[in-house]
């Protein structure tokens, strides 16, 4: 199978070349038996690579240890379902699986495509099938998932295979973070359809709306799984790594969070282009730049030029994403500069207090937001590269940076829709901002009689009280004059609003989404915790809790052994439920593992962490920390899941053969 595997792999290289320079020939010579060739190519790369895929999968299944990436990422004692999903556990097959989403993608946007974009879609296969190259190319020759184990017996080198693997890491080992990596994946490998549909138009001079349109919900497929599984890698982060939070400025985090934030300005500027035809250029640059940070982000993770626990170790792949990454940013930003008088606005803007400028206020931050992270996760090595010295830039600096920016950002979520088109007189401003910042004020007193003190929470509080409040009157106004004009009830008006223009109410959903989660960020500023060493018996107390220990308990299986500290929780001397945190030793992998124990509420997490023995071994050592309002990220991020999706519905008048617009 492992023979069958470097065979479909080493036919992937051809055909995506094939593939890659047939297209650009059908663009050249305009010639429709080149395009359909092209196009065939991209169904033959997929089907390769979705059986070289299913090789490695049958080498993992069935535990053939003389395959490296096997006996390095699965052991006999490992479950089924993590044997399964060890595709991308490991640095070769994780690439193989990014390739192969490309192939997918190809597939899926050549058959899309077969009776319409005739112009553009031989520079858009072109520009998929070169990424698609490049990634069979490192699958191929660098980082091979088929490699066999050998050993030195002198003057030759025979295979072999262990009696054992090394087993999955143990960090891994979590559903959050075993479907993490395919879902962001997916959000990666999506931006070069946007992409390569935008360098398609700017080869060909055709600049209108036409590959706006057609990308649209590829453009908000790519940001929705960006954000899920930023999302995901956060959940994992917070219930696996142990150190109680969710989110460190770490720089494979930030990698993720980089193409999400220009994705997301994307989304936001790409309305003005279609209803203004402004921001052209911006536009441009905006995909551009998200397929660039996504090229990037994988580049980081692999490289080794950043110390990170999401990172893989040093593999040697650093050069090739780096030439490939210089090789992409030049293309585009010449063919960008060529094209730039043909992508002048039709209208410029009239007021800075209008809708066009709230668009433009919200591009500006989140091109801070991305400088500011960037700067920051590249600072260690631009340190070390001029002073000998890496310095790290920590959580506080990317706290301080990026809060303004984001309460920022989230208010222009709420002002912004509120802004009339070309310009917003003074009466207009006091009828549409009065009332919400004024139950805003009335909120922020609330909170502070109720003891809240911190200026950030409290600002951050009185903001997304702002941006609901606006967003809730959109759908009640909206519903209630539907209701007059049709005589349906408030439920059917509201549902029938909605699903008349699922763009619109679908992004109101997002914004809602992201309203709550703000509301779970801001319950940072309120976090606590404590540090005991117990015994059987031993209590000790987190504000108005109180844990009592009970027990420590050793286990073992046959994968890992175990010791569980036991504890009875109580709220003001009332028993809640029983807490029990643990820690694993793996046994194939030689490496411990965390196991979190989380009392969760919509009010506030408590977070059990098990972090070793004491000095003299009679007593164990737990960490407890108290997480406000934690809940509120994860129920903002399944809100935006929905969000995400209704907006990708047709709208009704669709169905009934309507335009979308």
């Amino acid at each position: 199978m492992a023979d069958l595997g470097n065979i479909l792999l080493f036919f992937l290289f051809p055909v995506s070349v094939f593939t890659a320079l047939t297209a650009l020939a059908a663009g050249v010579t305009k010639r429709r038996g080149l395009l359909e060739a092209a196009r065939r190519g991209a169904y033959a790369a997929f089907a390769v690579t979705t059986l070289a895929v299913l090789s490695l999968e049958y080498l993992l299944v069935t535990s053939d240890f003389s395959i490296e990436y096997v006996a390095s990422n699965t052991n006999l004692a490992l479950p089924m379902f993590y044997k399964i999903v060890a595709l991308w556990a490991g640095h070769n097959g994780s690439l193989l699986l990014w390739t192969w989403i490309v192939t997918i993608f190809i597939a899926i946007v050549a058959f899309q495509n077969r009776r319409k974009n005739n112009d553009l879609m031989p520079y858009v296969l072109f520009v998929i099938a070169s990424t698609m190259v490049f990634f069979s190319i490192l699958s191929v020759f660098i980082a091979n998932p088929f490699q066999t184990l050998y050993q030195d017996l002198g003057n030759t080198l025979q295979e072999f295979a262990v009696q054992d693997g090394r087993g999955l890491n143990p960090l891994l080992q979590h559903p959050a973070m075993i479907i993490h990596p395919p879902i962001l994946f997916i959000g990666y490998v999506g931006s070069v359809v946007p992409f390569a549909f935008a360098i398609a138009a700017l080869i060909t001079g055709k600049l209108g709306a036409g590959w706006i349109h057609t990308t649209r919900r590829w453009a908000l497929t790519t940001w929705g799984f960006l954000a899920i599984g930023i999302v995901l890698g956060g959940k994992w982060a917070y219930v696996e790594l142990g150190w109680g939070g969710y989110w460190a400025w770490d720089p494979v985090e930030n990698a993720s969070l980089l193409p999400w934030l220009t994705s997301t300005a994307y989304l936001h500027s790409v309305m003005i282009q279609e209803r203004k035809g402004m921001l052209k250029i911006w536009n441009m640059a905006l995909v551009i730049a998200t397929y660039l940070l996504s090229i990037f982000g994988t580049f980081l993770t692999r490289s080794g030029v950043v110390s990170s626990v999401h990172a893989f170790a040093n593999s040697g792949l650093g050069p090739a994403f780096a030439i490939f990454l210089t090789m992409g940013l030049i293309f585009s930003v010449t063919l960008l500069l060529y094209r730039r008088k043909d992508l002048k606005p039709d209208e410029e803007m009239e007021s800075l207090v209008s809708r066009e400028s709230g668009f433009l206020f919200n591009n500006l931050l989140f091109l801070l937001a991305t400088i500011a992270v960037l700067w920051g996760t590249l600072f260690p090595v631009i340190s070390e590269l001029f002073t000998g010295d890496q310095i790290t830039v920590g959580p506080p600096w990317f706290n301080n940076i990026m809060i303004p920016i984001g309460l920022a950002l989230l208010l222009l979520t709420g002002a912004g829709p509120l802004l009339a088109w070309r310009h917003t007189s003074v009466e207009t401003l006091k009828r549409s901002f009065g009332w919400p910042i004024l139950g805003s004020l009335i909120f922020v007193i609330i909170l502070y009689a109720l003891g809240v003190r911190d200026g950030w929470a409290l600002g951050s509080f009185a903001i997304a009280f702002f941006v609901m409040w606006t967003i809730v009157v959109e759908f009640v106004k909206g519903a209630l004059i539907r209701m007059k004009n049709s005589g349906e009830n408030f439920l059917i008006a509201l549902f029938m609003l909605s699903r008349k223009n699922t763009r619109r109410y679908g992004g109101y959903l997002i914004h809602a989404a992201i309203v709550i989660m703000f509301v779970g960020f801001t319950g940072n500023a309120f976090n606590s915790e404590t540090r005991a060493e117990v015994g059987e018996g031993d209590s000790f107390d987190l504000g108005s809790y109180t844990f009592k220990a009970l027990s420590i308990v050793h286990g073992e299986t046959e994968n890992y052994s175990s010791d569980r500290l036991d504890m009875e929780l109580y709220r003001n001397d009332r028993f809640i439920t029983t807490i029990s945190p643990e820690k694993r030793f793996y046994f194939a992998s030689d490496q411990p593992s965390t196991e979190v124990d989380i009392y969760s509420t919509l009010r506030e997490d408590i977070y059990a962490v098990l972090s070793g023995m004491s000095n003299d071994g009679t007593k164990v050592i737990v960490q407890v920390y108290r997480n406000p309002l934690v809940s509120m990220v994860w129920i903002g991020a399944l809100i935006m899941v929905l969000g995400t999706l209704f907006a990708m519905l047709p709208n009704l008048r669709e169905s009934k053969g309507g335009s979308d617009q």
